[in-house]
């Protein structure tokens, strides 16, 4: 996701030398910053790692549910084009078993 758009990593940060100029920068204080940059740069790319992967789960979640949704409709659609007119306690117990072997993904026929 974040690859192609982020240009340095924390080791090109580390690695980066400036030239030295007469009147130039404080060396160690410049040092001293890269270093902070190069801590909360590497927090960055770890918290992307993290939503990534977390985004990752949900969308698998989000389709198992869709699926579940699915099947659950159907089982509705299947109990109520029964073709008798009396239910039985027996008709009852076999939806309601079918209903727990879909919700709860058991195949125990």
């Amino acid at each position: 996701m974040y690859q192609n758009k982020v240009t340095l990593t924390p080791q090109d940060i580390l690695e980066k030398e400036f030239k030295i100029d007469t009147r130039g920068y404080r060396l160690k204080e410049v040092d001293q910053f890269l270093d902070i940059i190069i801590g909360d740069y590497e927090q960055f790319l770890l918290l992307l790692k993290d939503s990534e992967r977390e985004k990752e789960e949900l969308l698998e979640e989000i389709m198992s549910l869709k699926q579940e949704i699915r099947n659950l409709k159907m089982s509705i659609e299947i109990a109520k084009s029964g073709d008798s007119k009396e239910v039985t306690n027996v008709d009852v117990m076999r939806r309601l078993s079918q209903l727990e072997k879909i919700v709860y993904g058991k195949d125990e026929e």
